[in-house]
């Protein structure tokens, strides 16, 4: 290769074997469905969301002006809620309605893995993106190499620590998310693809807008069309006037939705963002950052161009928004893209600290889970054992001979994925993924099994509520002052009762009120609202947090 040639990539056939496909599958599978089954709504987002889908369900909140206990503006669209109510209407006679609810968002999640590797695979096939060609061959196949650095890119994106939590969740930044790598995938299949092409940029634009994010589904429009207008392919340059219609159909669509929401939130932190990208990208940012300084003669190419533009954009919303962790999240799919195509350009010092840093963190993370976990059961040790009974009080450890099958099975594949690694298996392209993105998927797969019942425990609004009741009648009305949207939706989810925005409703007799501990003044000590004509019952909390209290207060 010249000293000016432009292109980096020096790859060998032998360095473009396919990640085995029932691997992939079942390390897809190890990351996508736990936390998916047996556990309630989390809060906050969580819990809001499908406080939202419930009143749908039961009818008593119109279908295009969703609400909670009459608090309309969901700022979210209407997509993701529907999405929800539907399932839960079809299945909730067979399964609980959580699990309805959970289950087309492990779908949509599913569906931006594939399509991120579909989006790799077509930028990959492109001449500028291919391996320099050897003088007396042995390069690899165009293919082949594709196929290599797709696996790579989907390996990125799971190993993406902001995907984890974020990504699991009934909110409609999965939505979001969804719709922005069917995008990616638009913009990068349009050579190869043109009309599944057109229809998938046209489709992603209108999810956005209807999830609630019309703005940056616009923006996300203007980028990809300059990529597409600037394109060589002829393919690519028609599909700027159906991404025209497409963004067209968004402003329609977010207009008759009220979606234009205002999020724009100065801030005079700079190192918000910075510090932010610094945790929810690892470990794909020190791998961008190496590909556009090794690709440097080719950012304007389509393999780099296309993920720069979704990736610009989506830098500036999350900055603009103040460092929004759930902006950012819409990021991912084309920094996984762009991280993979480090990987050919990789040298083998790098490639063994990636290596030896996983293997490290990720065991102990796991002797961690397996040591508080064995804790729990048994008392010992000592010390973890009463780190749980503090932060956790009132929590009855629960176990499940299926849960344990499952950890232990995740576990014995971590450490033979180890022992296959630090073999002699040195050539894959994609090998330099693969523990950072078992690592990610061992330690939520032990937290999805034997921490389940503790996190459960810690960040769901049932022991709460359960707690309320037993202050309060079993139905009739409740008034409410001073409760987030969360509190309002566990209240609908795990309550029996019919709330009102309003404690001068004549008919409640009963009224429930939000008090913040200030970090200085514990609540005992602090002075109570005046409310004339109520007077107080209880004062109560999550057992696992700290700040977070409602009063009962009643009247006569």
């Amino acid at each position: 290769m010249s000293a000016h040639s432009p292109n980096p990539a020096l790859v060998t056939q032998r360095a473009v074997q396919r990640l085995p496909r029932l691997a992939l599958l079942l390390l897809c599978a190890a990351y996508v469905l736990p936390g998916v089954f047996g556990r309630d709504p989390w809060k906050n987002a969580d819990i809001t969301a499908f406080g939202y889908m419930t009143s749908l369900v039961r009818g008593e909140t119109p279908w295009l002006q969703p609400a909670i206990a009459g608090w309309t503006g969901t700022e979210g669209g209407v997509l993701p809620y529907w999405i929800g109510a539907v399932f839960m209407k079809v299945l909730t006679p067979w399964i609980d309605p959580a699990l309805a609810a959970r289950l087309p968002f492990a779908l949509l999640l599913t569906g931006t893995l594939a399509l991120v590797w579909y989006a790799t695979l077509h930028l990959a096939r492109t001449q500028a993106a291919q391996p320099v060609a050897f003088a007396f061959g042995g390069e690899a196949h165009p293919v082949d190499y594709a196929r290599a650095v797709a696996d790579g890119a989907l390996l990125a994106l799971m190993a993406c620590l902001g995907l984890l939590q974020l990504g699991h969740e009934t909110t409609p930044e999965l939505v979001q998310l969804a719709a922005t790598a069917l995008l990616l995938y638009a913009l990068a299949a349009s050579p190869y693809r043109p009309v599944p092409s057109r229809w998938s940029a046209v489709a992603s634009l209108a999810i956005l807008a209807a999830s609630g994010a019309a703005t940056t589904g616009l923006l996300l429009g203007l980028a990809g069309g300059i990529v597409c207008w600037r394109s060589s392919y002829p393919d690519s340059r028609k599909l700027v006037r159906w991404l025209v219609a497409a963004c067209a159909l968004a402003a329609v669509i977010g207009t008759a939705l009220d979606a234009w929401v205002w999020r724009v939130v100065p801030t005079g932190n700079l190192l918000a963002l910075p510090k932010l990208l610094a945790w929810f990208t690892w470990p794909v940012w020190p791998l961008v950052l190496w590909t556009v300084w090794r690709w440097r003669r080719q950012l304007q190419k389509r393999h780099l161009a296309v993920p720069l533009a979704i990736v610009l954009v989506t830098l500036l919303v999350s900055a603009s928004m103040g460092a929004s962790d759930r902006a950012l999240l819409l990021a991912l799919p084309a920094l996984a893209v762009l991280g993979a195509f480090a990987l050919p350009t990789l040298q083998r010092s790098v490639s063994a600290a990636i290596d030896w840093f996983s293997v490290f963190f990720f065991t102990v993370s796991a002797l961690v889970i397996w040591t508080v976990y064995t804790a729990m059961h048994t008392g010992i040790p000592a010390k973890p054992a009463a780190n749980v009974a503090r932060l956790a009080p009132e929590f009855e450890p629960q176990f499940s001979l299926l849960a344990l099958g499952i950890a232990g099975a995740g576990t014995v594949a971590w450490l033979a994925l180890v022992r296959w690694r630090t073999g002699r298996h040195r050539h894959a392209l994609w090998k330099s993924l693969v523990l950072p993105a078992g690592g990610v998927a061992l330690s939520w797969l032990l937290l999805m099994t034997l921490w389940l019942p503790l996190l459960d425990h810690a960040r769901s609004y049932r022991p709460l509520v359960q707690r309320i009741a037993t202050h309060l009648p079993d139905s009739g009305c409740v008034a409410t002052q001073n409760l987030n949207r969360s509190q309002m939706a566990a209240l609908e989810v795990h309550g029996t009762w019919r709330l009102s925005l309003d404690p001068r409703t004549t008919d409640c007799r009963w009224l429930l009120m939000g008090l913040k501990e200030h970090r200085n003044t514990p609540a005992s000590r602090q002075q109570l609202p005046d409310l004339p004509g109520w007077t107080l019952v209880a004062r109560e909390r999550r057992p696992s947090d700290r700040d977070e209290i409602m009063l009962v207060y009643r009247r006569p």
